[in-house]
């Protein structure tokens, strides 16, 4: 063997997407050069789960598991995927949220190997050559973020490239988007935030934001990259400040194969949720009165996945959107004021004057439904719970802000000042609830629910676009999914999402409504539905070793 061919082999070692470790049979191990670089012993890939299983719980805390499955990622990606899927909702607020906020947070500080492609604002005029350099060619699915929106943790400048980093494991491990074709790309206009800035070790760029016309040339520098390079990829927008979120998404949505999962994913998970709470309390959708706190983009999305579900059921445009409440920091959104978009504007209440704050919202309204889309930890006070309580036999509550310690209320609280009527979902992980004698998992309203779908649907049925009839779709299935753990009898305290133990499952069935919609819509290729649901099944990888 020459010193070249040994060096290929301790490649193979050191290719993630080609290495099995101590799972290389035998004759493999003699036959690629292998013998005397791994241990004597041959597990299976079950075997490998188990002992990296162990190793994970002998962490104690989250912030050192997920850079143990970071590092295991960078090893051996086949055995990653197979120790999330096997350990879904144990390890999934260790990939995620919370604790990738904190991995954004510190992401210098903790930074060992390099994964996906960081574009520089100084580099604009050579994106399309950067993009040459992404490590494999053909991609199915891009997430970018600028870091500035994070989580409810704000400007974190080049550590934002945790949360593409994360989202594409769960492209993977959920809806099952081949490892090899995602791509995780950090956007760096810079940072405005000074402790970063002030920090020795930062790694990313070290100015504040580019803004104005400079900014909007990054952004369309990076699409035409893409377009050029790479015709036809879902680009995932993440984690964009208010200010350039909904414009961005406003000005590519129908020029690329595009959507933003912060106003589009999060809006059709809290529209599945609330279609299972309707359900559960035997209401209809077209009934609710929803009042939501905050009134950024997130808070935006959601109201307008809502609104266009209760236009899909036949209630005016005008008439669906008089069933929504928003009160932000300033209180009550109303036509006098000055300062909102036009986006917020559709919901400014010409009825009213003044600009309540919430207690006197939810006094004068007696809403079926509150969203907190705020980052205003506590916000949902007993007394307004109460109050609301006191006027709805059972009060749907998502106090949707992340990460944990940002959500506007708990839900063993809201359980107890409601006397076990609420219908909860969290936009993080809380601990299951009691209710009478019964331990309730509370559903937690995370974006996983859907992302992933969207991303395997286009796949599979090779559409253009994402229009918003899909996302609604993917809402509804959502819905249909938790239905079959929901009781029918609308007293029986329920979950209001689908366990995120079967989401691997329940993915396939979100994403074959996705697809369908797509196919109605004209922005993909005509199939039936047996067909489709067999492009969706082929589409899906499975945590295998090549044989």
């Amino acid at each position: 063997m020459t010193v070249n061919d040994s060096h290929q082999n301790t490649g193979l070692l050191n290719d993630p997407l080609r290495n099995k470790g101590t799972a290389f049979s035998t004759a493999e191990r003699a036959e690629l050069g292998l013998d005397g670089l791994l241990p004597p012993a041959v597990e299976t890939l079950d075997d490998q789960a188990d002992r990296a299983y162990a190793a994970f719980l002998g962490y104690d805390k989250p912030l050192n598991r997920h850079i143990y499955l970071r590092q295991l990622q960078d090893t051996n990606e086949v055995l990653f995927y197979r120790l999330v899927t096997r350990h879904l909702g144990e390890m999934l607020p260790v990939v995620y949220t919370p604790t990738v906020g904190e991995a954004c947070r510190r992401f210098s500080e903790i930074y060992r190997r390099p994964r996906g492609l960081f574009l520089s604002y100084e580099d604009r005029h050579r994106f399309r050559e950067i993009l040459r350099n992404r490590p494999h060619d053909d991609v199915d699915v891009i997430v970018v973020t600028d870091g500035q929106r994070i989580l409810g943790l704000g400007d974190q400048g080049v550590g934002g490239m945790g949360i593409p980093i994360g989202k594409l494991s769960l492209y993977t491990a959920i809806g099952g988007i081949h490892p090899a074709r995602t791509l995780p790309i950090l956007l760096d206009a810079g940072t405005d935030n000074e402790e970063l800035l002030s920090d020795p070790h930062y790694l990313g760029r070290r100015e504040h934001r580019v803004t104005g016309a400079e900014y909007d040339e990054l952004v369309e520098a990076l699409v035409a990259a893409v377009e050029a390079e790479l015709p036809g990829t879902l680009l995932q927008w993440e984690d964009f400040a208010t200010p350039h979120a909904r414009p961005i998404l406003t000005r590519y949505q129908d020029r690329l194969l595009t959507f933003n999962d912060d106003i589009q994913g999060t809006a059709a998970v809290a529209l599945g949720a609330l279609t299972t709470a309707t359900r559960v309390a035997g209401t209809r959708l077209a009934d609710q009165r929803i009042v939501i706190l905050g009134a950024g983009s997130a808070a935006v999305g959601v109201a307008d996945m809502i609104r266009s579900a209760l236009v899909d059921d036949g209630v005016p445009e005008k008439e669906a959107a008089s069933r929504f409440w928003f009160v932000d920091v300033d209180g009550l959104l109303t036509g006098s004021r000055e300062d909102l978009t036009d986006e917020q504007r559709i919901y400014a209440r010409d009825d009213e004057q003044e600009p309540y704050g919430l207690a006197e919202v939810v006094d004068r309204v007696e809403p079926t439904v509150l969203i907190g889309l705020s980052t205003v930890h506590g916000a949902f006070t007993e007394k307004i719970v109460r109050r609301m309580a006191a006027s709805c036999d059972r009060p749907v509550i998502f106090p949707l802000s992340n990460p944990t310690s940002h959500a506007e209320a708990d839900p063993a609280d809201l359980v107890r000042w409601t006397d076990g009527r609420v219908l909860v979902a969290t936009g993080s992980p809380f601990p299951p609830v009691t209710v009478g004698s019964r331990e309730v998992p509370v559903a937690q309203a995370n974006n996983v629910y859907v992302f992933p779908a969207i991303g395997l649907a286009v796949t599979a049925s090779r559409a253009t676009r994402v229009t918003d009839r899909m996302m609604v779709a993917a809402a509804r299935a959502v819905g249909d999914c938790a239905a079959r753990y929901a009781p029918g009898d609308g007293g029986t305290p329920a979950p209001l999402l689908p366990p995120l133990r079967d989401m691997r499952d329940a993915v396939r069935e979100i994403a074959l409504a996705a697809a369908t919609a797509a196919v109605q819509d004209g922005v993909a290729p005509k199939a039936t539905q047996e067909e489709m649901r067999a492009a969706v099944e082929a589409a899906q990888w499975n945590p295998e070793y090549a044989q």
